[in-house]
């Protein structure tokens, strides 16, 4: 058996015990799967992708640890290379072998079941590499310079200015139209950006049965305000700890 960890917000912790990992992440041939990282004798290369992934996520990461049959098919490369099909031991012992596995990673193309998920750890948020792999010293730039350093609203605005995001009409009618849970986590995250108005046109996705639409809906509605918008974040989150 080879032994991966996958890095996970820690809300989604007793979820995924409860259920397992859902295939949410897209792999490089258009499949969906899970990424994760061998165990290495290493912590800090264990655990390398903890605050890169930091940037991206909202709230702290936890590991959680996973088991796979050595003859599992899976992928294995550098993020910003190709992948490689093998199974999960030889995907183990090649990132063993290298002589620097930061950026290194294993795709799962499939979901992972409860069984298989060994243990959800705390884990240090400050822990591996940021930006990439020996970013330290080099030039910053717009797209890997960190939120809420100094003058970096500045730097992006100017080298990287933001995709605009389409008036509220637009996306209420997108969100009406979506056809699977994608489409609308989607729109929901484009929803996110500035004041939204009325939250009660989104009361409807609180019974969604897709767990990480309701999640994706939480988030989301940190960007409105009033008491609607309050009592709505405080149903989904009743209903996540039932």
């Amino acid at each position: 058996m080879a032994d991966f960890v996958h890095l996970t917000t820690a809300r989604a912790a007793r979820r995924i015990e409860r259920a397992g990992i859902a295939a949410r992440s897209h792999g490089r041939d258009g499949r969906r799967g899970v990424y994760c990282m061998p165990v290495l004798p290493s912590f800090t290369l264990t655990y390398g992708w903890v605050r890169e992934l930091r940037r991206w996520k909202g709230g702290p990461l936890v590991a959680v640890h996973l088991r796979l049959p050595d003859a599992e098919a899976v992928t294995v490369g550098h993020y910003g290379g190709k992948h490689r099909e093998v199974t999960a031991a030889k995907a183990v012992a090649v990132v063993r072998a290298l002589e620097d596995p930061r950026g290194h990673e294993v795709f799962v193309p499939r979901a992972i079941a409860a069984a298989e998920v060994r243990r959800v750890r705390d884990v240090p948020q400050g822990v591996g590499w940021r930006y990439q792999p020996d970013a330290h010293g080099r030039r910053p730039c717009a797209s890997c310079a960190p939120s809420g350093g100094y003058r970096v609203a500045q730097l992006r605005n100017r080298l990287d200015p933001p995709p605009s995001v389409p008036p509220k009409s637009v996306l209420m009618a997108r969100l009406k139209t979506a056809a699977d849970a994608d489409e609308i986590i989607e729109v929901l995250y484009d929803l996110a950006h500035g004041r939204r108005g009325d939250a009660q046109e989104l009361a409807y996705l609180a019974e969604h049965p897709d767990p990480q639409v309701r999640w994706t809906l939480q988030s989301t509605l940190r960007a409105y305000r009033g008491p609607q918008a309050r009592r709505l974040r405080e149903r989904l989150a009743a209903m996540d700890d039932d």
